[in-house]
């Protein structure tokens, strides 16, 4: 049976709630980049409320800096898509605030047209970690990177998000327009100042007098960025056609809890984001070290320690009682590592995690978020470790933690079956297995001699590798859950 596929005639015939604003008047006002699932649950959700309640011109330019399946999704729906919350009961909202998909590898141009647009006053960016181009351990530009070699070379026909990003700022002073915010949305320790360094160091290899005027007049708000939004799956998009009567291609399914804390540091004009719950403030440091230890390095433990253990979601985990009990221990341990924001209940917020962890309405797959960890592991967990031998703390958690990732990154599970691994040094960490799988010692050696994950100062810290090196070897002969059960047993 042919279903009707979502478009602007139909959402006057559908019982859910959706723009309340005249689309066709509204203007672009920030250029995105990173379209992703992310983005159309978090900053565009925030963004369409604030057009809901006040109008404005904030549509937002998506640009997909890799591929064409979101444009695919959304441009037969003009750029119309559900946000379906997924809780205690499911709450399906259609968003309108995206307006146009570009798509990098194709036209190049376009995206860099569309941030020197006068009435574009922010981009916005969440392209993960590793679209950033630089060095986890120092958050500095990494000037190798293939694609920053590119754009060095040709600034004009960018491939990476810096280089968009200062292709569009040059035409910007060429055309006498002035600058614009930079607004980064992902997971990164002071990811303003990240952003800011990737920037302008890929200006300064361009053009030195182009980097001196971003420094002087862009600004770079930090943000930090909170909801869990897993992959939509085919049942999804099934399920909203069988509850509501038509199809989305371009469906986002996301857990009720969003939270968006920024700086409050922009160069031209923005969205008043905070009359809809974003919080405004100085500092965005404390909420965004709090959330990137406890939140996003618990996650990363579950993931990685419980695909080995055979789970294929974060929910699947969270039913093992002996995974929540090392939870609980991790966030106990990253919690003695850093000053939370004033007033906060820490302890609270720990067990409101573990309750959003186990969300079955959210099937958000262990190997999902276990991808790119050569770029989270320092952001999620390494900053937390250097406080822990700071402190003479119990290092015991992290070591675990490390031996499970670089057990996950072998590319084969417990049962013999072949994992597919999404990092940008996977070719790397399978030769660091071919060459040293059969000598524990020598493969973490090899593990963590990789500095531009570790830094210098842990490749030489003993202890660690060595804690590290018998959780590997627990894991490897006793299995995932044998290990957890020990580890559990000597910290409790």
């Amino acid at each position: 049976m042919f279903m009707t596929r979502l478009n602007p005639n139909l959402l006057a015939s559908l019982d859910i709630p959706g723009p309340s604003y005249d689309r066709t008047r509204v203007k672009p006002g920030i250029v995105h980049l990173g379209i992703g699932a992310f983005h159309r649950a978090h900053q565009a959700f925030y963004t369409e409320a604030v057009m809901n309640r006040f109008g404005g011109d904030w549509g937002i330019i998506g640009c997909s800096l890799r591929s064409e399946s979101v444009r695919q999704q959304l441009e037969p729906q003009d750029g119309l898509y559900t946000l379906l919350e997924r809780g205690a009961s499911d709450r399906p909202q259609i968003i309108g605030a995206v307006q146009k998909v570009l798509v990098g590898p194709e036209n190049p141009a376009a995206i860099i047209a569309a941030i020197a647009a006068p009435q574009v006053n922010i981009v916005s960016l969440t392209v993960t970690e590793k679209g950033y181009c630089h060095l986890p351990a120092s958050g500095t530009l990494n000037l190798q990177h293939p694609d920053i070699q590119h754009d060095i070379a040709n600034p004009d026909q960018p491939k990476s998000a810096p280089g968009f990003i200062v292709a569009g700022l040059n035409k910007r002073w060429r055309e006498n327009l002035g600058p614009l915010s930079v607004m980064s949305c992902d997971n990164l320790p002071d990811n303003g100042a990240v952003t800011k360094a990737v920037v302008t160091g890929l200006a300064e290899a361009i053009n030195p007098e182009l980097a001196a005027r971003i420094r002087q007049e862009v600004s770079f708000p930090g943000t930090m960025i909170d909801r869990i939004v897993p992959a939509t799956t085919a049942n999804d998009i099934q399920w909203l056609e069988n509850q509501y009567g038509y199809r989305d291609d371009g469906l986002v399914v996301a857990e009720p809890f969003t939270q968006w804390v920024i700086e409050d540091n922009f160069c031209r004009a923005r969205p008043a984001w905070e009359s809809v719950g974003a919080l405004l403030v100085k500092d965005v440091g404390h909420y965004e070290t709090m959330k990137l230890r406890l939140l996003n390095g618990s996650h990363s433990l579950l993931a990685y320690s419980g695909y080995l253990a055979g789970y294929a979601t974060i929910y699947q985990v969270m039913q093992d009682p002996n995974f929540v009990a090392l939870t609980r221990v991790f966030m106990e341990s990253a919690a003695t590592t850093f000053t939370p924001p004033a007033n906060f209940d820490v302890t609270a917020y720990q067990q409101q995690l573990r309750e959003r962890f186990a969300n079955p309405g959210l099937q958000h797959k262990t190997w999902q978020i276990a991808m790119d960890g050569s770029q989270k592991v320092p952001q999620r967990w390494l900053n937390s470790l250097r406080k822990l031998i700071e402190n003479n703390q119990d290092t015991q958690i992290y070591a675990f933690a490390l031996a499970a990732w670089i057990r996950f990154v072998k590319g084969v599970d417990e049962q013999g079956e072949a994992i597919k691994i999404s990092d940008p040094q996977a070719e790397i960490f399978a030769s660091l297995w071919q060459n040293h799988g059969t000598a524990p010692e020598q493969l973490v050696n090899a593990f963590f001699a990789q500095e531009g994950i570790f830094g210098r100062d842990l490749s030489g810290n003993d202890l660690i590798k060595q804690q590290t090196r018998q959780w590997l070897e627990s894991i490897s002969a006793e299995g995932m859950h044998a290990a957890a059960q020990k580890l559990l047993s000597q910290l409790t």
